[in-house]
């Protein structure tokens, strides 16, 4: 092969390694290019900043993973419109907040259903209630009833007295009928009548013409004996009380409130109770009458509460538990009891702006119902406010709120 045979096939060789050459640097030059793009479009995207524990967000991250409770860890994108936002507004996924259970209520007026909780002391209805005193000095020579709690009718014996005064003024009686005087007849019979000497009794006398060295007394009314104060043998006198009748066809309830729960009773209000020693049955009655003046030592206002008891069940000294509904008709803004957090002498609600968006709002609130508090003052209404998980809700939004303010990044 000549000289000229040689370079021609070295310049061919060395313009094929050449152009090769140029093609392997454009291509990698040309794929370094797309991947710094794709890169720069993933940084751009929905990328999360950091991982954080569902419960614990000062646990940080750069991956998923577990957290210290064994839970898995939360991402923490970046906000677009965070600037937007308002001082202590959290965003947190509609996957996260399901997997915590966020729920939410709106904010509506309504009537609110209150009632007022107490115990209460079942008594005898003192309006009923009868003390039986003699008018006279003497002995007790008989006792018909022997025991407190015997239940007695009206008109059954109940003691036979025997009393000089009783006797001497029989004697007169009997003295003014033999003289046939009008006028003494009629002193006589008034004086008989004033020492409660039976009509019966009485008039056996005047037919029979005999003194009767015992007076029987009979019982006023029906009832069983309370205080039983006299035995056989017993000298009285007009000063001592001999026993205490009380009818149990009605029952008084004495229970208290609280004093801020005073001006919620009113009387004729309706009145639910149970009592311990007769599970599943209930009573219905009304509040009788409320005493003027609170407990000095207790600061409780007492009630006086009236139930029908006309099958016994209820007795005097059983403690009950007693509902009283409050009737109002007032409009007023309301939201779910459980929504309400307090926080020493605050309180304040979650309110759920939608979107995954969460704010602490401090609320005035007023008065509290079975279900429902109202609300004097922060929200209004069509408000929608979380009614689970705002605890934790609340302290991440406090604390997002605390560390704007302290950095100087609050609008």
């Amino acid at each position: 092969m000549n000289t000229s045979m040689k370079l021609v096939l070295t310049l061919c060789l060395g313009i094929g390694l050449g152009a090769a050459g140029l093609y392997l640097v454009g291509g990698t030059a040309d794929h370094h290019a797309a991947h710094t793009m794709e890169v720069e479009e993933g940084q751009g995207s929905d990328a999360p900043l950091y991982w954080v524990a569902p419960m614990d967000p000062s646990y940080r991250r750069d991956g998923p993973g577990k957290s210290p409770m064994g839970m898995d860890l939360v991402p923490v994108f970046a906000d677009k419109d965070a600037s937007s936002d308002e001082s202590g507004t959290v965003r947190i996924s509609s996957a996260v907040a399901n997997n915590l259970g966020v729920r939410s209520e709106e904010v509506a007026k309504g009537v609110l259903a209150e009632e007022v909780r107490t115990v209460g002391l079942v008594t005898y209805n003192e309006d009923t209630l009868i003390h039986i005193h003699p008018r006279i000095e003497g002995w007790i020579e008989k006792l018909a009833v022997t025991a407190e709690g015997d239940e007695v009718k009206a008109g059954q014996p109940l003691y036979e007295l025997y009393s000089p005064a009783l006797v001497s003024a029989q004697e007169e009686y009997l003295l003014a009928l033999k003289r046939n005087s009008a006028s003494l007849i009629r002193a006589a019979e008034d004086r008989l009548k004033a020492l409660q000497l039976p009509a019966s009794q009485l008039a056996t006398l005047r037919e029979d013409k005999a003194v009767q060295q015992t007076v029987i007394f009979a019982a006023p009314q029906s009832g069983v004996v309370d205080e039983l104060a006299i035995r056989e043998g017993f000298f009285v006198h007009p000063e001592t009380t001999l026993m205490s009748i009380g009818a149990l066809d009605t029952v008084w309830v004495e229970a208290e409130v609280f004093a801020q729960q005073a001006a919620l009773i009113e009387p004729d209000q309706p009145v639910r109770m149970t009592v311990d020693f007769l599970p599943g049955k209930h009573w219905e009655g009304r509040v009788d009458y409320v005493y003027p003046a609170l407990d000095p030592m207790s600061r409780t206002l007492r009630l006086r509460l009236v139930f029908d008891n006309g099958t016994r069940e209820l007795r005097p000294h059983m403690f009950a538990e007693v509902v009283i509904d409050v009737a109002d008709d007032q409009q007023a803004l309301l939201v779910p009891k459980g929504s309400v957090i307090r926080v020493g002498h605050e309180a304040r609600v979650v309110l759920d702006f939608g979107e995954g968006r969460y704010r602490s709002q401090p609320i005035t609130p007023g008065r509290v119902g079975t279900s429902h508090i109202e609300v004097l003052d922060g929200l209004q209404e069509g408000d929608s406010v979380v009614t689970a998980a705002q605890f934790l809700l609340d302290s991440e939004s406090s604390k997002q709120a605390e560390m704007m303010r302290i950095s100087g990044d609050q609008p």
